[in-house]
């Protein structure tokens, strides 16, 4: 591919050898989403959603991106319609993640930085009363997620100015979805990445790690689950890499259409 193909600041989706749309769902309970109004709203749910979604706009073949709860909406999507998915592009792989075939020895990466995830997975309402409360709870409860979470050299400025610090606290608060948003946490913890021996994705799979990501599994675990036909070791960039580091991700996703396509 020309270097002039790649080039910062043109329309990321359009390659001279290809071009593909993006179709960005929202995940229901976050932002400007409806909240859910029943039990089950997991990723399994909401992948049935975004499937009948892709069909409805006429993409009976199509690939899927993700990170955070996103890769577990689009694992669930490469599990259940496998003969609609051409590839799956992940950078996070859930904390919960076991393969069939588990080995204990590889459970070390899932034990940092989850204590958030704990909570909100079994006292959602809990700690939705108090931050629903009081905008500078909300503010350090998801600020202190960016500063922890993004490849900042201990200056989360470094990475995202207060302008998109404050839009994002702002979207939870004045939406008032911070509990709708937790709640999916509630609903995965009782459907948990756990593997059965035919659960084994056999799309063709890209994994993006970037280097300050929250967990880091080793290629040989996810391999255990995932057909990993590529790994893209990035050099920076943290869990939040669709916003942290744009370019590079829309960088890697142009590679991996480019290698399932042509």
């Amino acid at each position: 591919m020309e270097e002039s193909s790649w080039e910062y600041g043109t329309n990321l989706t359009y390659m001279k050898e290809l071009a593909f749309d993006l179709v960005i769902p929202s995940v229901i309970g976050f932002g400007f989403s409806s909240k859910a109004t029943k039990k089950g709203c997991n990723n399994t749910y909401i992948a049935s959603l975004w499937h009948k979604l892709m069909m409805e706009l006429g993409y009976t073949k199509y690939a899927a991106q993700g990170g955070d709860i996103g890769s577990g909406i689009s694992t669930r999507l490469a599990m259940n319609y496998p003969e609609h998915l051409i590839g799956l592009h992940l950078n996070y792989v859930s904390d919960s993640f076991k393969p069939a075939s588990y080995d204990e020895e590889l459970d070390a990466w899932a034990q940092k930085e989850v204590g958030y995830a704990y909570i909100q997975s079994t006292k959602p309402l809990t700690l939705s009363y108090g931050l629903y409360d009081s905008p500078i709870g909300l503010c350090a409860w998801i600020i202190e997620k960016f500063n922890s979470w993004s490849d900042n050299d201990g200056d989360v400025e470094k990475v995202f100015t207060k302008d998109e610090l404050l839009a994002n606290v702002s979207l939870y608060w004045f939406t008032q979805t911070i509990h709708s948003s937790v709640r999916i946490y509630n609903e995965n913890s009782k459907n948990s990445m756990v593997f059965k021996k035919n659960n084994y994705i056999k799309v063709p799979v890209t994994y993006t790690q970037f280097p300050k990501e929250l967990s880091k599994p080793p290629k040989e675990f996810l391999s255990k689950g995932y057909n990993i036909q590529s790994w893209t070791q990035m050099e920076k960039g943290g869990h939040l890499a669709a916003s942290e580091q744009p370019q590079l991700l829309a960088k890697d996703l142009r590679v991996f259409f480019k290698n399932i396509c042509l």
